[in-house]
């Protein structure tokens, strides 16, 4: 059977799906989350924790992944990434208390997170620049499918059949990953690390690549837009729910509707960013992050009783991170082509981690409103502005900038 081979749709495709595994895993599962406290007796704030474990173990997988798939391969590491979810996807099927989805989730986590780290390290090996920024925000506009169907179908997974059959089609969706990548997916990495992995060679990447000022300028761009997703994700299914009085089904298909914004986004990015660059979509992006988060405020502000004064607002936030994401990605990547999987490792951790403590603070911070989801997400917003309006001239003098 013949190997995907670089430049074509195909490899896009599959790529896209490994990097949507991580998505996938948290919003198939939101609608059931009401569900889950009661089915396993446990707090919101128990249940909400079960996404900022996930979170936390997807930030440390992430770590590993990079420098070890820069020694020994992108394709060996990345199978046995997604076995190990595989397991914990089932282990999360089968627990019978709140404790026991959470490890379950947290291991999850480190089996998922290998998919996203070296998908990012595999279109690194093959593109740079604007060219891996129009990759990127083409794998973003075909993930982006994840959020618009993954709460549909976990809403009628649970209305259906339980909570946890969503875990068990989410083992099946990996078991078919793992067979496509061991058949399809060509190694990439051209000229293997020559030290030996360890924790010493580990740190000693991670200084190289995080004393780069333009790299710590698009990593800070890309974690401050992302950590506002999570403010809404850890909020989203309990307000939208509880507060507003949706069911798991049509909070599933409302929730959707917020992220079309994402994919219009990433496909805004792919058609102008080869003609604008990485700065510019970058910039529209992050000037649409502030609007949807000032948004959201207005609408808990005015006191909307609507569902769609709080999504709508939010899918012109994810169509900003639609294009702020992919675009800084590419930018941290493109100085470091002998240490692409290090790069992505050291980003992903740093991302991962502001992410779940916004969405852990607004978890905490939930009750009887909308103002930590409406808050967190509108300074998310607007720090990635700032962010991008004080970092211009140092991009635009460094070697990432294209």
């Amino acid at each position: 059977m013949a190997m995907l081979r670089p430049g074509t749709f195909a490899l896009t495709a599959l790529l896209a799906a490994l990097t949507a595994l991580g998505p996938l895993s948290t919003d198939m599962y939101l609608p059931s989350l009401p569900d889950i406290a009661v089915r396993l007796n446990a707090s919101t704030a128990q249940v909400q924790f079960t996404i900022s474990g996930f979170l936390i173990g997807f930030a440390i997988g992430q770590i590993f992944y990079g420098p070890l798939s820069d020694r020994y391969g992108r394709k060996p590491v990345l199978l046995a990434a997604m076995v190990l979810y595989c397991v914990a996807t089932l282990a999360c099927a089968a627990a019978t208390s709140i404790e026991l989805l959470l490890v379950g989730r947290i291991f999850q986590a480190l089996g998922g997170s290998g998919a996203i780290v070296l998908s990012r390290a595999v279109v690194r090996d093959l593109y740079s620049g604007n060219r891996a920024g129009r990759e990127l925000s083409l794998i973003g506009s075909v993930m982006a499918l994840a959020p618009v169907f993954g709460p549909m179908a976990g809403g009628a997974l649970q209305i259906a059949f339980g909570w946890r059959s969503t875990f068990f089609v989410m083992v099946v969706v990996a078991m078919l990953g793992v067979a496509v990548v061991w058949l399809l997916l060509p190694e990439t990495l051209k000229t293997r690390a020559a030290e030996p992995v360890s924790f010493g060679s580990m740190l000693a990447s991670f200084g190289i690549v995080g004393r780069n000022p333009v790299y710590l300028a698009y990593l800070l761009m890309a974690s401050t837009a992302y950590a506002g997703l999570f403010a809404w994700i850890s909020g989203a299914s309990f307000v939208l729910q509880d507060l507003y009085g949706l069911t798991p089904f049509n909070f599933g298909v409302v929730f959707a509707l917020g992220a079309v914004g994402y994919m219009t986004g990433s496909t805004i990015a792919v058609r102008l960013v080869v003609r604008i660059g990485l700065d510019g979509i970058i910039g529209l992006g992050a000037g649409l992050l502030t609007l949807g988060g000032l948004g959201l405020v207005a609408s808990v502000a005015f006191g909307l009783s609507s569902a769609l004064s709080l999504v709508v607002p939010m899918a012109v936030y994810l169509a900003g991170l639609g294009m702020v994401l992919a675009q800084s990605i590419a930018g941290a990547l493109t100085p470091f082509p002998e240490r692409a999987g290090a790069a992505s490792s050291l980003f992903g951790f740093i991302q991962q981690t502001l992410a779940a403590g916004c969405g852990a603070v607004v978890g905490w911070l939930l009750g009887q409103s909308a103002w930590p989801v409406a808050g967190g997400v509108a300074i998310m917003g607007l720090m990635t502005l700032l962010i991008w309006l004080a970092s211009r001239s140092l991009r635009a003098a460094g070697p990432g900038h294209s």
